[in-house]
């Protein structure tokens, strides 16, 4: 009875934290909707375990039944779901409790989370600066001490991004190690529900619950570890910032014991290409519409597209209902080339006998809200924004692996960078102990 009482005592002091915290950053931007008489009663009545005390922002295309979820898109907000997702009922089974959905870019189609119909998500280290997306909410939520962790999705880096631009870890399973159901999805083959958190720690005990797998989770010996480090395409036009930490961050993996095996990654950026957006354009034109029919009869693809708020994901919607990407190039897409890259990335990890892939998260910096749809510079060129963001996380949602980013310092101007490890198929719990390891030098 004294530890049922301590989990309660500790879960009704965490919401009170984030209330507090909420109540005072509201200019973050963080919530589409909160609600905190209905957290503060499951925090003192509700289920507790393993844990009692995580307060959760959820991104608000997963499901919380009696929240409404948006999508992050006009037509949808008078949308509530009669049913919770399975991810989400199985932490609150085990004492986690809900404050409220987490703001996004709209319907998870872009990378900065400048929402143009609930606002811009802003980034708690600068309220200028973009929190990244498109789980932007999630992340500035755990980072504004608004929430103690956050469910996102992630179909090309939408959990690693703000993560790694909030200070935050970001962990992107093995496509289908979660459940799917009740989610707003772009694409069955990339998307997955993925873990923001405050460490990996936490990643870990929120991934136990939901897998079942209560084995403890040790750190890796360092000396132990064999990073790949791919310099062709993953470390090219970095931010000047980006680079030196990187570099500084590899520096002390190896005075540390890490063995850091230097091999490029061959073919992994052409097949790459040959994958992301013919899969996610072709799948997001049949599941946005079988989305709307099964959850808002009465809402069409018109009338969803009339009500995007947000210019940038209006066109790319357009472009994915327009039949552009015919059947036969989505084919070949998701039966040849991503075999092929998932073979790539396996040859990889055998060939080289390393445990992970390791290397900036983002390659430049989070940049200013202002006119971040327009393109970013980069070495004093402008440059295409979502494409410049996802460059370095795209490829392990393409080919389905584990990818986690963690912490690896900060620019001088305080700007968060982050460190992403990318693991073999179906070797999370792997990549979790080696990222509990790694974790230790960024924070260092």
């Amino acid at each position: 009875m004294n530890k049922e009482l301590d989990l309660r005592s500790a879960a009704i002091e965490a919401v009170e934290l984030c209330v507090d915290a909420l109540n005072t950053g509201a200019d973050v931007n963080a919530y589409v909707t909160v609600d905190i008489s209905r957290v503060r009663l499951a925090a003192a009545k509700g289920p507790v375990g393993d844990l009692s005390g995580f307060v959760l922002a959820v991104k608000d295309n997963i499901h919380v039944q009696g929240f409404p979820s948006t999508g992050g898109t006009g037509a949808l907000r008078g949308f509530v779901p009669e049913k919770s997702s399975p991810v989400v009922k199985t932490l609150e089974n085990c004492g986690a409790v809900v404050l409220g959905k987490a703001g996004m870019h709209e319907l998870a189609y872009g990378i900065t989370s400048d929402n143009g119909v609930f606002g811009p998500v802003r980034n708690p280290i600068d309220l200028s600066l973009i929190a990244g997306g498109s789980s932007g909410g999630s992340a500035a939520a755990v980072a504004a001490g608004q929430a103690s962790a956050a469910l996102g999705t992630d179909t090309g880096g939408s959990a690693r991004l703000p993560a790694a631009h909030t200070g935050l870890v970001g962990f992107r399973p093995t496509t289908g190690r979660y459940p799917s159901e009740e989610t707003l999805r772009i694409s069955n083959t990339r998307d997955t529900i993925g873990l923001i958190t405050k460490s990996v720690l936490d990643a870990i005990k929120m991934d136990s619950v939901l897998t079942g797998n209560i084995a403890n989770v040790q750190p890796v010996p360092l000396k132990e570890l064999r990073l790949g480090v791919p310099r062709a395409y993953f470390y090219e036009d970095l931010d000047d910032a980006v680079a030196t930490i990187a570099e500084q961050f590899l520096e002390r993996l190896k005075e540390a014991g890490v063995t850091l095996v230097e091999a490029d990654l061959d073919r992994v950026p052409e097949l790459n290409q040959h994958v992301g957006f013919p899969v996610v354009l072709y799948e997001t034109s049949q599941l946005l519409p079988a989305y709307l029919e099964k959850y808002a009869g009465g809402i069409t693809m018109d009338s969803l597209i009339a009500e995007i708020g947000s210019d940038d994901v209006r066109t790319l919607i357009r472009l994915a209902m327009s039949g552009e990407i015919t059947r036969e190039e989505y084919m070949a897409a998701r039966w040849v080339h991503r075999p092929q890259l998932q073979d790539a990335y396996a040859r990889y990890f055998s060939h080289h006998r390393v445990d992970a892939v390791i290397f900036p998260t983002s390659p430049i910096l989070a940049r200013p809200i202002a006119n971040i749809a327009d393109g970013v510079v980069v070495k004093g060129e402008k440059r295409d924004t979502f494409a410049t963001y996802i460059r370095n996380t795209d490829p392990a949602s393409n080919a389905g692996i584990p990818a986690i980013s963690i912490p690896a310092g900060f620019s001088d101007q305080g700007v968060p960078v982050g460190m992403e490890l990318d693991g073999r198929s179906c070797d999370d719990r792997h990549l979790l102990a080696l990222a509990l390891a790694v974790e230790q030098i960024g924070r260092a």
